[in-house]
């Protein structure tokens, strides 16, 4: 076994920091057991459930090491790219060596094997300190539901942490850990990332693989991330992503790496506020921010959105909660949290018919949502409609509960991902964040924007008084989550945004990466008798011009259907930006344009429709 020193350094915050600190020499170790004897010695109350004791630490350490023997910088960097970082795991997932409570002690029992997800971040290399507190059975938004106490916001003692995952957002904020687990049904892996300014990465249902972990909803059950940034929030899904076949419910599909520039964001028309933490001139400022980013903010009505939200508790879906406790519920239901038992109770009213009404209603509405996506390319709601006391909760510990699922709770029942960002601080210097939600398999390009909303803000890190730094931040070992295989293509007529074609880009995945202009040695005409109208763009040796054009990224697997749809005498080719780079485009066969109207000199097909708009009035 290694030796401690007797001058232990205070931890790292980040990846990057923790990367940078082993690189510098620093012993595991010794930076472990250092960590492991403050969290014994000055963690909150109500923060932990369990915390791995100093054999366990060792035991880890020393699997590690050897593991890591004969590795450089280099190749330890990629093979083990969560080298000695310390995690910690919500306890309703299973970490072989701690036992699993889901906050119930008569529910407790001691796990052989560790959670799918929480085993791949130990073939990382992560080291797990403990396992942290929860609204028993992950029931609640609140975190005041468990008998190992109810810990407060990391940034406001009177005020409530969030939950369910509460004890690992509030050790997140603290610093203690850079990254923990929880799990996110109705948005509790959202709603304590906002209460304690950190970044919840909730990724899209079947993305992780949760076997392992006590179920609350288990056709909707989500393992989500705690960081302090989104940039170690996306490495973290990275390395626990992936088809889980333990998982009846896996299902990885990667979407895109990126959004386009520019985004269409839609937000509540009329958002919905509670309590006096002051989070409606918050969000309006938030909502100023990110159009001062060069993205428009677009009013939407959440009527469907919040009705699919009351579904969760009020349809038949608290059923699927009623067959984790069956037993317990029968044979001693004293065990339970009183406010959870009366949840859970509410199943026993509900019949087989009920549920295949819910599953229809929920059906009709995502019918109903399905044309949103080609309205908007995200949603940015308010994380919770406010930040309630602990006395509230205590006052009406039912209704309170209900107030924070307004933004959260249709995220899984629709499919989608999101990710909760801080957004500032209110009036009242409590903290403020924002979610962002995507379409199913979005979960890269969402964390890649969640990056650069969170750079561009440079707050505190949590509590930590630690100011954000963009510079360092991509430090760290490790990779983006997955995106699926794409195929850069520069279309230049009606294919255009917002033209007649162009539907068949989106309808296929496409995402408009930029506008720009091929180089300078193309001819546009206008070709006669196209239906809808189209130009040809075609490559000549001397004479060209440079040419208005859009870069979309469209699906590999999509490609084949996609170039089906395009009419002779145009196909796809190679076109030159001016830039230098090479993409595909469209291009037109040099016989078509004979007799053609040439229209460079408009630098754009859109700029000649303007035109002949024009001349026709």
């Amino acid at each position: 076994m290694y030796q401690a020193s007797a001058a232990p350094k205070p931890s790292p915050l980040t990846l990057a920091d923790w990367a940078r600190a082993y690189d510098a020499g620093a012993s595991p170790l010794d930076m472990l057991l250092a960590l492991q004897r403050r969290l014994e010695v000055e963690s909150p109350p109500g923060a932990w459930i369990s915390i791995a004791g100093r054999a366990g630490v060792e035991a880890q350490v020393e699997a590690l090491r050897a593991r890591a023997a004969g590795l450089d910088g280099a190749r330890r960097r990629a093979e083990l790219p969560l080298f000695g970082v310390p995690f910690a795991v919500k306890d309703n997932i299973d970490v072989a060596g701690l036992p699993t409570t889901a906050a119930c002690p008569a529910f407790a029992y001691a796990p052989t094997a560790h959670a799918g997800a929480v085993a791949r971040l130990i073939a990382a290399g992560a080291v797990c300190v403990g396992k942290t507190n929860l609204d028993q059975f992950a029931t609640g938004l609140v975190g005041t539901r468990s008998p190992y106490g109810r810990p407060s916001s990391a940034c406001a003692a009177e005020r409530i942490s969030g939950g369910s995952s509460s004890g690992s957002a509030v050790i997140v904020a603290r610093g203690d850990v850079p990254f923990a687990l929880g799990t996110d049904t109705a948005g509790s892996g959202r709603v304590p990332a906002g209460f304690n300014q950190v970044v919840g990465l909730k990724p899209t249902p079947g993305r992780v693989g949760t076997s392992g972990v006590v179920p609350a909803c288990r056709s909707l059950d989500c393992v989500a991330v705690f960081a302090l940034t989104v940039a170690d929030a996306g490495r973290v899904l990275a390395i626990i992503e992936g088809p889980d076949d333990a998982d009846a419910y896996s299902e990885f599909a990667p979407g895109p790496a990126r959004f386009a520039p520019s985004l269409r964001i839609g937000i509540p028309s009329h958002a919905i506020f509670s309590g006096d933490a002051g989070y409606g001139p918050a969000f309006e400022a938030a909502v100023a921010h990110v159009e001062s980013l060069g993205h428009r903010a677009a009013p939407i009505d959440f009527s469907t959105l919040h009705g699919v939200a009351e579904m969760l508790y009020a349809g038949p879906w608290v059923a699927e909660r009623q067959v984790v406790v069956e037993k317990l519920l029968a044979a001693a239901p004293d065990a339970m949290d009183p406010v959870v038992r009366r949840v859970i109770e509410g199943a026993a009213r509900l019949t087989a018919s009920d549920a295949f009404r819910g599953l229809y209603r929920l059906r009709a509405a995502r019918a109903d949502l399905r044309a949103l996506w080609s309205e908007v390319d995200l949603l940015m709601v308010p994380t919770s409609p406010g930040h309630p006391r602990h006395a509230e909760v205590d006052a009406d510990p039912i209704g309170v509960n209900a107030q924070l699922g307004t933004y959260t709770n249709f995220v899984n029942l629709l499919g989608w991902c999101a990710l909760a960002v801080p957004a500032g601080r209110t009036a009242r210097d409590l903290p403020f964040g924002v979610t962002f939600i995507a379409r199913a398999g979005a979960d890269a390009a969402l964390a890649r924007f969640g990056t650069a909303w969170q750079d561009s803000l440079s707050l505190t890190l949590g509590a930590t008084g630690v100011r954000h730094d963009a510079t360092t931040a991509d430090d760290a070992p490790g990779r983006p989550p997955a995106a699926e295989p794409s195929l850069p293509i520069a279309v230049v007529g009606a294919h255009l945004s917002g033209l007649p074609l162009n539907k068949q880009l989106t309808e296929r995945g496409g995402v408009l990466y930029e506008t720009t202009r091929t180089a300078a040695c193309y001819r546009l005409f206008a070709l006669p008798g196209a239906v809808p109208p189209k130009p040809g763009l075609l490559r000549v040796g001397e004479g060209g011009a440079a040419v208005e054009v859009e870069v979309w990224s469209l699906p590999s697997g999509a490609v084949g259907s996609f170039l089906a749809l395009v009419p002779s005498p145009l196909g796809l080719g190679s076109v030159a930006l001016e830039d230098g780079r090479q993409v595909h485009g469209f291009l037109c066969e040099p016989h078509a344009v004979e007799g053609a109207e040439d229209i460079t000199a408009f630098g754009g097909w859109r700029a000649y429709l303007a035109h002949a708009a024009a001349a026709a009035r």
